[in-house]
């Protein structure tokens, strides 16, 4: 397939942006200004004030002799790259790569995306209609490289749709600037009469290097197609993602659905072809008045279950605001990995954590109940309790250690121990009672004690005497006192778990 491009040219780019945002703006001349060397000079001005003659550059005193009534505004310097993102952003409803060409245009590369619009001609008439219908004054043109689409935009009658393979003859007629070559170059081929690009570009290469420099070479071969132009996306397209443009605006959660389920089967196609299953999911759509709207899901098992993915998707659709409108839906699937072999059968049901309907369980309750609510615990190598186990990265993660079985350990162990009081101690012996969070509570039984030892290779401190204690009301409880029992009686008691 062929490589088509389109450039998009802003003529006011500064002053348009500045008429949207003020729409008073529209009725008078004006220009944005900035300090050079001390003197107020010209960096742009709208349409009214560049018919008075007034051009970028020009020092503001001469520029106010031209045009009397004049409003005068101060340039933000980074406003035409923060504007041009922002279109940016917007246009990714016409292709998934998109350029920023400063400082006062865009490039597209719709390489098979004009058959969704029903031609070239009407997909670029509808990029530049509704670019001038936000406010902006443009100009346009698609071709089979970026430097013959940047030509035919600003020097032939816009919008112009050079058709495949007659780049060379849409070029000929176009003055020499039209190959973006700098201001000396183009007036040292102007004193030696080239003024037309047919009047130098089949002169010899040679030639053309020694008296213009590799510069005018490049910009030749660039605009031909000889040598690929190579520029940064501003946004990496995903490897994992499927598009899908809407003929007419969506307003339903109806037309939501039947996007997602169309969106879904392509991707889970794919990723099932492959052996892959995704982990996390972006759905997202574009809206008529420029914003964008989405969600994310997230699973803990490679998973290309449309089932099972539209369930977790449509839980969230009440954050999913069509507005006006939503006329491209997306869905990209940013981190994939191998599907494993339990997934890729009929999803029959398994033992234990093999089993794929616990992980749909816990993909739906954690999109229902967001991050955080749900973990599975591992054994971890270390004898201080609140070390001693991990949480795991996913239910494929194998322990690296077992658990101990022969010692009691509570069900519920607090991430740190807490202090309570105990009255009248016996040394070595649990308490008789102890208060925890103004609470008393009376001990009719209790084990112990075992001592366990702090990990001098991690810090240093006192050892630890755990007792299994039961209350008057048969809760249990697993505490301990910190070091020796002491003859003046300073002992510290600590709370450290719940058993069942």
């Amino acid at each position: 397939m062929n490589k088509r491009f389109v450039s998009i040219g802003f003529r006011y780019l500064k002053s348009d942006w500045a008429t949207i945002r003020k729409k008073e703006l529209g009725s008078i001349p004006f220009v944005l200004t900035a300090v050079d060397h001390g003197r107020k000079v010209i960096v742009a001005a709208n349409p009214l004030a560049h018919a008075g003659g007034i051009r970028p550059g020009m020092v503001l005193a001469d520029a106010k002799i031209l045009v009397r009534n004049l409003e005068v505004l101060y340039d933000d310097p980074a406003i035409a790259e923060k504007v041009l993102s922002r279109l940016a952003n917007w246009c990714i409803r016409f292709t998934p790569a998109v350029m920023l060409d400063e400082p006062d245009g865009l490039l597209l590369d719709a390489t098979g995306c004009a058959h969704l619009w029903g031609g070239e001609e009407k997909y670029l008439g509808d990029i530049l209609a509704r670019l001038r219908g936000f406010g902006f004054q443009v100009h346009g043109a698609m071709a089979d490289t970026i430097g013959g689409a940047w030509a035919a935009a600003r020097f032939a009658k816009s919008p112009v749709v050079v058709p495949p393979g007659e780049q060379i003859s849409a070029l000929l007629p176009l003055p020499a600037a039209a190959l973006r070559l700098d201001e000396y170059t183009c007036e040292r081929l102007h004193k030696l009469g080239l003024r037309q690009i047919k009047d130098f570009v089949g002169m010899p290469r040679s030639s053309l290097r020694r008296r213009f420099g590799d510069d005018c070479i490049r910009k030749i071969n660039y605009a031909l197609g000889h040598e690929a132009e190579i520029r940064p996306l501003v946004f990496s397209p995903e490897p994992w993602q499927e598009r899908l443009s809407c003929l007419e605006p969506i307003l339903t959660l109806t037309g939501i659905e039947i996007a997602l389920e169309k969106l879904l089967d392509a991707l889970c196609s794919r990723l099932c072809r492959e052996g892959k299953g995704l982990r996390i999911a972006t759905f997202k759509g574009y809206r008529i008045d420029g914003k964008m709207v989405s969600v994310s899901i997230g699973t803990n098992r490679p998973s290309h279950n449309e089932t099972h993915l539209f369930k977790l998707i449509s839980l969230k659709f009440e954050n999913f605001e069509p507005g006006p409108g939503i006329e491209l839906f997306t869905l990209d699937a940013p981190k994939v990995e191998d599907a494993i072999a339990a997934q890729s059968g009929l999803w029959n049901s398994t033992s234990g954590l093999q089993d794929p309907k616990l992980a749909e369980l816990l993909d739906r309750l954690t999109t229902r109940f967001g991050e955080g609510h749900f973990h599975r615990y591992l054994p971890d190598e270390h004898y201080w309790p609140e070390r001693s186990v991990k949480k795991a990265l996913s239910l494929t993660e194998k322990p690296t250690t077992p658990w101990t079985l022969d010692r009691p350990r509570p069900l519920y162990l607090l991430p740190q121990p807490e202090p309570i009081t105990v009255t009248a101690p016996i040394p070595d012996y649990p308490p008789m009672n102890f208060r925890y969070k103004g609470k008393l509570h009376k001990v009719i039984k209790a084990d112990g004690p075992e001592r366990i030892e702090q990990e001098w290779w991690l810090q240093t401190g006192e050892h630890r005497d755990y007792y299994c204690v039961e209350d008057e009301k048969g809760h249990r409880y697993w505490v301990f006192r910190l070091g020796h029992y002491q003859i003046n009686g300073q002992v510290t008691w600590f709370l450290h778990g719940y058993f069942a």
